[in-house]
C-alpha cells in the first residue's frame, strides 16, 4: 500500500513531469529561417507558443524549447493557438519583434493557412466578413475579414445523422485582420466548422476523423507569410511543410496535386 501510495505521490509526478520535460527539450523545433535578427519555426499542433492563463495546465512551451536551441535573447512577435500549427515568427531582439508586430498590425504581413472544414463552401471563393468576438466572449466584437478558397474537395462513404455520405473541403484561407480565434470563428459562422476545432466545431464530426482517419488535431496549419525583413526590408517568403497527419490526408483524398498547384 505505502509503494502504491509513493507512486502517485507529488514528487514522484514532480519527477516523471520533469523526466518528460527533458525528453521533449531534446526534441528540436524545425527552423525555417535564421539569421542574427529573426527566427522563425514551424510550430507544431497542440504546443502552447508561452505560458498563459487561456493555455490552462501545461509543462512544455515552444518559448522555452526555442530558448534551449537558439542562443540570446529571444521575444515573440505574434501568437498561435496552442492546437493550430505553422509559421510562428520570433525577434531576437525587443526592437526586432516591434517591428514585425507593427508589421502585423499595420496588415503589412500577408498570411496563409491551410484548413480543412466540414462541407463544400458556396461560392468556392469568397471573404467572410463578420464581427467576432474575442477572448472574453461577453466583450465587444470587433470587425474581421477572412478571404478563403477552396483548393479541393472529397465525398466519404460514412453515414452521420441522417446523411449516408459526408462532405469536405481543403481550404486556403487569408485573414485580412488578426482576431482572437477568426479564422476558426469565421468558417463556424458560415456553417463550415474547422475539423478537430473543440470550441467552434462540430463534435460529430471530430470524432469522425479521429475514429476513421486518426486525426486527433485541429486542421489549421499557417502555412505561409509574406513579410519584409524587419532589418534589412528584403522580401521574405516562409513557408512551414505539413506534418505527417496532414500528409496522411493528403494522400488518403488524393489533395496533394491541388495543394502542390496552389503552392
Amino acid at each position: 500500500m505505502n509503494a502504491e501510495r509513493s507512486r502517485f505521490s507529488s514528487p514522484a509526478l514532480a519527477a516523471a513531469a520533469a523526466t518528460r520535460q527533458a525528453a521533449r527539450m531534446d526534441t528540436p523545433l524545425q527552423l525555417l529561417h535564421l539569421d542574427e535578427t529573426l527566427v522563425a519555426v514551424n510550430k507544431p499542433a497542440g504546443l502552447p507558443v508561452h505560458r498563459s492563463v487561456y493555455v490552462g495546465p501545461a509543462d512544455d512551451f515552444l518559448i522555452d524549447r526555442l530558448r534551449a536551441q537558439v542562443p540570446g535573447p529571444l521575444h515573440l512577435a505574434h501568437r498561435l493557438d496552442r492546437p493550430t500549427s505553422g509559421v510562428l515568427l520570433v525577434g531576437r531582439s525587443a526592437r526586432i519583434a516591434a517591428a514585425l508586430g507593427a508589421q502585423f498590425a499595420d496588415g503589412a504581413i500577408a498570411k496563409t493557412y491551410l484548413a480543412v472544414a466540414r462541407g463544400w463552401p458556396e461560392p468556392a471563393a469568397g471573404c467572410i466578413d463578420y464581427p467576432v468576438a474575442g477572448a472574453h466572449s461577453a466583450g465587444p466584437r470587433k470587425d474581421a475579414r477572412t478571404h478563403y478558397r477552396t483548393l479541393a474537395t472529397v465525398e466519404v462513404a460514412i453515414a452521420l445523422g441522417r446523411y449516408p455520405q459526408q462532405r469536405y473541403a481543403l481550404l486556403q484561407v487569408e485573414p485580412e485582420t488578426g482576431r482572437f480565434h477568426q479564422i476558426r470563428q469565421h468558417l463556424a459562422h458560415v456553417h463550415h466548422p474547422l475539423i478537430g476545432d473543440g470550441q467552434h466545431g462540430r463534435s460529430d464530426h471530430n470524432r469522425l476523423y479521429r475514429q476513421h482517419f486518426g486525426v486527433h488535431r485541429l486542421l489549421l496549419h499557417a502555412w505561409r507569410l509574406r513579410l519584409a525583413h524587419p532589418a534589412s526590408g528584403a522580401a521574405l517568403t516562409l513557408q512551414a511543410p505539413l506534418d505527417d497527419g496532414w500528409h496522411g490526408l493528403l494522400a488518403r483524398f488524393d489533395w496533394q496535386r491541388q495543394l502542390d498547384v496552389a503552392a
